[in-house]
Parts: structure tokens; sequence; C-alpha cells
């Protein structure tokens, strides 16, 4: 009999994703959050040889911005999700960080970078996944017009 003090993995945690789940729309607001540009999201469900269900791509201008993205998206996921990266590669050198959460795995690529090892190209079987439109910003409140009574 299996005592107490270990871990079993729920079904949860095992089952495939969707292109709806949770982590993918965390990931993607993540990315949005840090301003990375040209975000894609690569299906890769229908590959027997993919390592993971999706890949998610995007590009930052600056070294700065690469490894900003990938700790923002680290963050978010653990807090929102309490998941922390199978592993990540790349911080050393910020031109590409890759985050892996086992079936999403994040490529955070400096643009130059990204147009040199064209990774999209290379998964071009994988369904390419139209996201969603970023939340819109909240509007500032209406300013009233207040007419002023003039005095007598």
């Amino acid at each position: 009999m299996a005592s107490t003090s270990e871990k079993t993995v729920s079904p949860k945690k095992i089952s495939r994703l969707t292109k709806n789940s949770k982590i993918l729309k965390v990931i993607t607001t993540a990315i949005q959050d840090r301003k990375g540009e040209h975000i894609v999201l690569l299906d890769l469900r229908k590959i027997n040889e993919a390592v993971s269900d999706f890949f998610i791509v995007c590009e930052a201008s600056s070294t700065v911005q690469v490894r900003a993205i990938a700790d923002w998206v680290e963050t978010k996921v653990k807090k929102e999700l309490g998941e922390l990266p199978y592993r990540h590669e790349g911080q050393q050198a910020s031109q590409w960080i890759l985050v892996d959460y086992v079936n999403v795995v994040v490529h955070i690529f400096l643009s130059e970078t990204r147009k040199f090892y064209k990774l999209e190209d290379m998964w071009n079987d994988g369904v390419e996944v139209e996201l969603e439109e970023p939340a819109a910003l909240p509007q500032p409140p209406a300013f009233k017009s207040v007419k002023k009574k003039n005095k007598q």
C-alpha cells in the first residue's frame, strides 16, 4: 500500500491539452504584457514526432526584453496555475530562451535569431492557431462636461 507521503499525478496533469487550455492563455497574455511581438501558436498534436502539444513562438527587440518576457511567463504561470517549467534554456545569451512546460514549449527569440532559425518553417506541419485579441485596455472614465453658472 502506498504511503500518504507519496504524491500521485492527477489525471488532469497527464491529459493532453486543447487549444483552449488555460496555460496557453496565461502564457500568451504574459507575452503580450511584456510587449512580445509576432506571437505564433503552433498546434503540434497531430505530428507523431512532436516533442509537445503546442509551441508558442514570439520575438523581442532586445536581449533584455527576451529575458523579461521569459521571466514574466514563468512568474504568471506559477502565480495563476501553480506550474513550474520542466526546464528552461538560453538565459545566458538571451537570444533564444526556451521555457518548457512539457506539453507547451515557449520560444522567445531575439528578432534576428528568429529569422535565422525559422522555427515555424521547421514545424510547418503544425497548425497555426489564431490567437484571441488581447483584452481591451480599460478606457479612462469619461469627463463630464460641467456648465458653470454665470454669477450675476
